[in-house]
Order: C-alpha cells, then sequence, then structure tokens
C-alpha cells in the first residue's frame, strides 16, 4: 500500500501539549492504512527561529515550515490538520523572544522604533510573524464551519451552564454613530483587471507611495474606510464617564489578533484615554522608557517602572487622582489584577462576548465578583448583533441550551479577501493629508 502523507501542525500552549497525547493515538489508529503524520513546526517560538537563520548556530536553524505548507496548500494531494495558533500581539511576541533568548538562540529584539536600516529589516520580519500570519497563508479556500448533528445532540443532552438574564440588566454594547469604519465605507467593483496604488499626500501636496502594484482582478471590489481618531478620542471619553455615572464595569472589545494593524491603534486610544492627562504631562517620560499605548496598561506599569524614583511617585499620585474619576475596568484576573486593558490580545471579542452573554451579560470586576457591563465596540461594523442578542436576552431570558439551534459560519477568506488581506493596506496617518487609491492604467 502507497502511503499517504498528512502535515499536522505543532503549535502552541494547549493545543501543543494535546499534540502530545493524540497524535501518537491517531498515528497508532491509522498506521495499518499506510498513513504518514509529519509534524509541522509553525508554533510562534518556530516561526522567529525560521525567520533569522542568520543568527542561529548550525544546530539551531529551522526551516521554515509555514512557507513549506503554504506551497503544499496549494498542491491537490495536500493533506493539513490545522491546530489553533497564536495570533501573536507585541506583548507575546517580545516574551516569545526573550524566552528564546535565555534558551541560547540569538534572535533579534522587538525594534518598538527602528531607525537604522537593520532596525527596519528586523522590523519588517517580525511584523509578519504578528497577529494572524498562518491563516492568511494556509487558507486557500473559503471556510465552511457547520456543527455536526452528533455534536449539537451531545451539547443539548449535556448543557453547559447559563447565567440568568434579569430585565433589569443594565449591560449594554456601546459604538460610534459618526466618524468610524462602517460611517465612511466606499466600495467600487472593477470591470477589468487593473493595477493600483496606494498614496498618502500631505497638505503641501507632495505624495509618498504606501502601496505599489497592487494588482486587482476583473470582478474584484476594493473596499476602503477612515476612523476619525478624534471622533474616537471624544466617543471613549464619554462611555468612561456613562460607565462611571452608571456604576458599570468598563470593557473594550477587540480583535487586535487579526485586525493587527487597526485594532491596536483603537486599543492604544482607548487606554491612552483611561489614563487621561497622564500620557500628555509626562509624554517625554514614558516616551523615553518606551511606553507604546497599543501595548496596553502592562507596558505602562512597565515603563513607569524604569523611571527614577521621584518621577515614578509625581506619575503614580497623578494616576491615583485620575482613576478617582473612572469607572471599574472588568477584569480578565482579578486575584493577579489583570484588567481589559492590560494586554490587546487578551480581551478577543468572538470569545469574549459569547462569554459575557452566557455569564448573565456580566463580567468579572476588581472585587471578583460579577458587574453588568459596558460592552465598547467602537466600530459600529459588528457590534449591532451583540447589542440584539442582550436585547432577546433581556425580553426572553437566558439562551436555552436544550432547545437552541446553531448558524452555519461560511467565512471569505480565500485569496486574503476582506480581513485577510488588510493587513498591508491600512495606516495611520501621522499628519494631515488624503489616502488616495490609484488606478495606474
Amino acid at each position: 500500500m502507497s502511503t499517504s502523507k498528512i502535515a499536522y501542525t505543532q503549535t502552541d500552549e494547549a493545543p501543543a501539549l494535546a499534540t502530545h497525547s493524540l497524535l501518537p493515538i491517531v498515528r497508532a489508529f491509522t498506521a495499518s492504512s499506510g498513513i504518514e503524520y509529519e509534524l509541522k513546526d509553525i508554533s510562534l517560538a518556530g516561526r522567529i527561529l525560521s525567520s533569522f537563520p542568520e543568527n542561529l548556530n548550525a544546530d539551531q536553524v529551522v526551516p521554515d515550515s509555514l512557507a513549506q505548507l503554504g506551497e503544499l496548500a496549494t498542491q491537490p494531494e495536500a493533506n493539513i490538520i490545522k491546530l489553533p495558533n497564536i495570533s501573536a500581539s507585541v506583548p507575546q511576541l517580545q516574551d516569545a523572544i526573550q524566552e528564546l533568548q535565555r534558551k541560547g538562540f540569538a534572535v533579534p529584539n522587538f525594534p518598538t522604533n527602528p531607525q537604522t536600516d537593520q532596525e527596519k529589516e528586523i522590523r519588517a520580519k517580525y511584523a509578519k510573524i504578528l497577529g494572524s500570519a498562518v491563516n492568511p497563508v494556509l487558507r486557500e479556500g473559503n471556510s465552511d464551519r457547520r456543527v455536526a448533528k452528533p455534536v449539537k445532540d451531545y451539547a443539548r443532552k449535556n448543557p453547559h451552564s447559563m447565567g440568568e438574564w434579569l430585565a433589569s440588566s443594565k449591560t449594554h454594547v456601546s459604538f460610534m454613530n459618526e466618524g468610524d469604519f462602517f460611517g465612511s465605507e466606499q466600495s467600487i467593483l472593477l470591470d477589468n483587471e487593473t493595477i493600483v496604488e496606494i498614496r498618502f499626500r500631505d497638505s503641501d501636496g507632495q505624495t509618498s507611495i504606501l502601496k505599489k502594484d497592487l494588482s486587482i482582478t476583473k470582478g474584484e471590489v476594493i473596499d476602503a474606510s477612515v476612523m476619525s481618531c478624534k471622533s474616537l478620542r471624544l466617543f471613549l471619553a464619554k462611555q468612561l464617564d456613562d460607565a462611571r455615572d452608571q456604576q458599570l464595569l468598563f470593557s473594550i472589545h477587540m480583535k487586535a489578533t487579526m485586525m493587527k494593524v487597526s485594532d491596536p491603534i483603537i486599543f492604544g486610544h482607548c487606554v491612552e484615554s483611561y489614563l487621561g492627562e497622564i500620557t500628555d504631562e509626562y509624554k517625554d517620560d514614558l516616551k523615553s522608557a518606551g511606553f507604546n499605548p497599543n501595548n496596553g496598561l502592562s507596558d505602562f506599569y512597565r515603563a513607569l517602572e524604569t523611571l527614577d524614583f521621584d518621577k515614578q511617585i509625581a506619575i503614580r499620585n497623578r494616576l491615583q487622582d485620575t482613576l478617582n474619576t473612572r469607572p471599574l475596568l472588568a477584569m480578565v484576573n482579578s486575584e493577579k489584577g489583570i484588567t481589559n486593558l492590560h494586554v490587546p490580545s487578551d480581551v478577543i471579542i468572538d470569545a469574549s462576548m459569547p462569554a459575557m452573554i452566557r455569564t448573565s451579560g456580566q463580567m468579572w470586576g476588581p472585587d471578583g465578583e460579577p458587574w453588568d457591563t459596558k460592552a465598547v465596540i467602537p466600530d459600529r461594523n459588528y457590534a449591532g448583533v451583540y447589542q440584539a442578542t442582550i436585547d432577546f436576552c433581556k425580553e426572553n431570558g437566558a439562551f436555552d441550551v436544550t432547545t437552541m439551534g446553531n448558524v452555519a459560519n461560511v467565512g471569505l477568506m480565500a485569496k486574503k479577501a476582506e480581513e485577510y488581506g488588510s493587513h498591508d493596506k491600512t495606516f495611520e496617518m501621522e499628519e494631515n493629508g488624503t489616502i488616495e487609491v490609484v488606478d495606474l492604467n
């Protein structure tokens, strides 16, 4: 019997642990069929090491398994079992780099503010590892996710717990009514193949190229939108005050791992809004300490520890004054004091919002108790569905797992469509001007 190969991915954390017990069982069950399982390391550490072979000893160099799988995915004989993997935020990436360095791998540090050509090259390599870097390479088709009938039947017979919903719940979703991506979206359908260029034109009329030689096929859609930072900051300030006045937990729900350019920036604005005038008053000190609000409150506290003692005391006193005017934050870990704003990758909307809805529309407060919550989802594009779900639960009570149905999920992700294609076409404007998408034909 000819041997059939299946590529089985080695990833991170819980799936990596599960592989140690599951893969030997799978191999034993399929051995008589002549099926061979080939382990491919696409873990965060593996992808870091494969990106910097020039920094490693000969016995430390590892192959670029993700590139190999990307090529395999285009072949008709491809069989790939892809386990969940980390879509790393900057703090997670930095932790992984430090761990590898401690173990003797001389991979370079992540340049937070690259200046030299070498630092820019290193930053560009790490940018390909950040966020949802694996799925766009492996997903050559659209995803079709449907629950199998035996799984659904089991769930109905063995329902998980559901918190009670009360009509008096103050939990709600808050979203922008103007200045968001939803409000500015424009789309055009291309009649012919063409090549476009994305340019920035400053207020003096000078242009610079942000993205060149972007091939567009016939029938493809170009879609563009913009979020106003001014509108975002006004919105966040209002929501912080409203959460405080209503005695609600404040929480923000993003997907900074998938939307790895736009969402960390929005998250950073939320962190700065929460810290208030501190970030302006001590701007130079925090900048010298390497503070980046996009990395969360954990980076603020890290930067604070590096300042001289007197400066730390001054900022901590100012911080306490600010916190006295702020709402309580929803917690990721109440015991350890890890808040919703600590790390951008700690609260992922497609997990955090369903979890909140399952627990009576509440999240955990600093006191370790559940609280009604203001769930801030700045952009309207996907905020409404959650508010509609909350409204339903307030009117009808919690969902009944024994009778409720399910929704099939078809993801349009082939050829880096939709959000998968946005990573290298999303830009933050650092000065006044206009971004133009120009047809070169």
